[in-house]
């Protein structure tokens, strides 16, 4: 395992600061120091083992007003916490020093570090292309490769949590028409059928666990769901999944293959279940861009209609790219196939999408537009045409890391979703709010 403190070894520093020397505190009195000097004072108090007479020189050099000492206080005091194995308050204050000081390279490798020993990957492995972005001497640029490599293989255990209020103009995802048309005649659609527009609360998680089995070689475990619930339980909309399989790592490739089931409850009652194969690719592309490959193929229990009984096959790829220490975007592109008992159900289709995030200090936003087509193999005896559909979605998001408490932050997004479909029935729009708490890092 290559370490970070090799690339810091290269000749990377936050600042360069004056130590005292041992004298200085050999005898307890009154002195008049610069910040500096205290830094210096604080290197001394740890070097003894003084370690909880360390912490509290540098919390109290956190808040000195310029931001070159304050920042080298709160990276020294992150990696005190850090040796103590204190990841989750690590990571805090070096995603305090990025924040302030994106180009701060040392810091932003910790803060990798730190984030995959809290089982967090993909966020370790954008904190290194943010890093290179701005680029670096050689010699760190190829171990920085190597460490981006190697996180790939550690086995870190892992949970998130996300909750949030959602109000949502049609929680139910139907038409706001009054009538049907069908090959018999306009349908009055009853009002229960209709767009419902309520207040909601949404939660998601996901608890994991990697095992080393071989070189390069891991078992990863995985347990994830979500819920949207709301005071009418018939709008209620629960999953549950669970999953399993080899991570294997070659050269920066990384291979990802698991065996997964999910069971979804609509309106409290069990609508769908599913079993599946998939894989997953992560190539780097360079040091500041990373495409992932992904496909699945699944079958699926409909347990309202058995012909919507059948197969899936899904595929997508995505590419990421750092454009700067503070900015990156990301492209996807996907494709779907249901292959259902009634070809009126079976569908074909496919959707693009491009993200783009920016921290402002300590505020990261994001937007997304994404956009898709799909197409129904024949058309339903009841309708006078065969489904076609044209969808989009555009929404805007924040995080709030300087409102952070017990390492949750607070997260706002907003979106607007619009599916035209010929089939009454999937001709919906939708407008949703969230306002929640999230992980901090």
């Amino acid at each position: 395992m290559v370490s970070v403190f090799e690339a810091l070894a290269a000749g990377l520093s936050l600042a360069a600061v004056p130590a005292l020397s041992a004298s200085a505190t050999a005898q307890p009195r009154t002195v008049r120091a610069t910040a500096g000097q205290m830094l210096g004072l604080a290197e001394e108090m740890e070097h003894h083992g003084r370690e909880s007479d360390a912490e509290a020189i540098l919390e109290a050099l956190a808040a000195d007003p310029d931001p070159n000492i304050r920042n080298e206080a709160r990276f020294r005091h992150a990696l005190l916490l850090e040796a103590k194995g204190h990841n989750r308050e690590a990571a805090l204050l070096l995603r305090r020093v990025v924040d302030e000081k994106p180009e701060a390279v040392p810091a932003r490798l910790h803060l990798a570090q730190a984030l995959q020993s809290l089982g967090d990957t993909g966020g370790a492995l954008r904190e290194l292309r943010a890093a290179q972005s701005g680029g670096l001497p050689p010699a760190v640029a190829r171990l920085v490769d190597r460490y981006s490599a190697a996180l790939r293989a550690r086995k870190p255990n892992g949970a998130s949590l996300t909750i949030a209020i959602a109000p949502d103009s049609n929680i139910n995802r139907a038409t706001h028409s009054d009538t049907l048309g069908t090959v018999l005649g306009d349908f009055q659609i009853a009002e229960d059928s209709k767009a419902k527009s309520g207040m909601g609360l949404a939660l998601s998680g996901q608890a994991f666990r990697r095992l080393a089995i071989a070189r390069d070689v891991n078992l990863l475990f995985r347990a994830s769901g979500f819920a949207s619930l709301y005071r009418h339980s018939r709008f209620n909309d629960v999953a549950a999944d669970i999953a399993a399989g080899p991570e294997i790592k070659s050269g920066r490739d990384q291979l990802q293959i698991e065996v997964g089931a999910t069971q979804r409850w609509l309106g409290q009652r069990p609508y769908m279940r599913s079993a599946r194969l998939g894989a997953t690719l992560w190539h780097p592309l360079g040091s500041t861009t990373l495409l992932r490959l992904s496909g699945r193929a699944a079958l699926l229990d409909h347990q309202l209609n058995d012909r919507e009984d059948g197969k899936s096959y899904s595929g997508e790829v995505r590419v990421e790219h750092a454009l700067t220490a503070t900015t990156g975007v990301a492209a996807s592109f996907s494709l779907d196939r249901q292959a259902l008992q009634d070809p009126g159900y079976s569908t074909t289709g496919w959707r693009a999408g491009l993200t783009g995030w920016r921290d402002l200090g300590r505020t990261t936003l994001t937007a997304t537009a994404e956009v898709g087509r799909l197409h129904a193999d024949e058309r339903l005896w009841l309708f006078p045409d065969r489904r076609q559909d044209r969808y989009s979605r555009f929404s805007l998001g924040a995080s709030f890391r300087q409102l952070q408490y017990a390492g949750f932050t607070p997260q706002l997004q907003f979106s607007i979703e619009r599916n035209r479909s010929s089939i009454g029935f999937y001709d919906y729009s939708r407008t949703r709010a969230e306002f929640g708490i999230d992980r901090a890092f």
